[in-house]
């Protein structure tokens, strides 16, 4: 990690380098997490990352561990899974909504062929967290692009659990491509307004992606 330099908003700044590290998994599942180390490797004092840790486990990114200890939270197939099947209904309803919308506007069409189009230039190099991260613009476009604030404030919330289990699966060359293939699928239908068909793209995807995120944390699971 690099160190950071000394700001106003220290806390939220240590916040966000913790939970980038557990969302790819520099910080694994299960991992201890000794507060003056990380202190020292981040280049500040306890107290910000004991405030960072503890927002971090009001959302369940992290649990306690010993006395006054935490760890990251080990990855649980079922609630990921789970998670997966809100994410369908929440997906489902904002292709559905964008697709009413059409023909949209230049400039939403434009922000949502980037994000598209950004997939298209993923590599064999391509670092895990801009996987993650290119991965997540994608669907915050979408959200956006329903028209409905609602959606994206319910799914916000539960973005960084999904995160942190896309690097079971977006690791898998033959999964990124499938996965970016349902992408375009879903933004074809968006884009021509066809509302039912965007609907029942976005649903296929969010529960193929959670299906096959389940499988792959259970194979991971046994082996360890």
């Amino acid at each position: 990690m690099i160190p950071l330099t000394v700001a106003p908003n220290l806390i939220q700044q240590v916040y966000d380098r913790i939970l980038e590290s557990i969302v790819d998994h520099s910080l694994k599942p299960g991992h201890r997490i000794r507060q003056q180390a990380l202190a020292e490797k981040l280049g500040v004092s306890r107290q910000p990352v004991s405030h960072a840790l503890h927002l971090l486990h009001r959302q369940g990114l992290v649990v306690e561990s010993g006395r006054k200890g935490f760890q990251v939270t080990p990855l649980d197939a079922v609630r990921i899974r789970q998670l997966y099947e809100v994410r369908g209904a929440l997906d489902a309803l904002a292709a559905r909504l964008a697709a009413e919308r059409a023909p949209l506007d230049a400039a939403s069409r434009g922000v949502f062929e980037a994000a598209l189009s950004a997939g298209d230039k993923i590599g064999a190099q391509t670092p895990l967290s801009d996987l993650i991260a290119l991965d997540l613009d994608f669907h915050r476009a979408l959200y956006r692009l329903s028209g409905n604030p609602a959606i994206e404030e319910m799914a916000g919330p539960q973005w960084p659990h999904l995160r942190r289990s896309m690097a079971a699966v977006l690791t898998d060359a033959d999964y990124r491509t499938r996965a970016w293939a349902e992408h375009r699928t879903i933004a074809k239908h968006v884009l021509t307004g066809a509302a039912p068909q965007a609907e029942a793209a976005a649903q296929a995807h969010a529960f193929v992606a959670g299906r096959t995120t389940e499988e792959r944390l259970r194979s991971l699971e046994q082996a360890a």
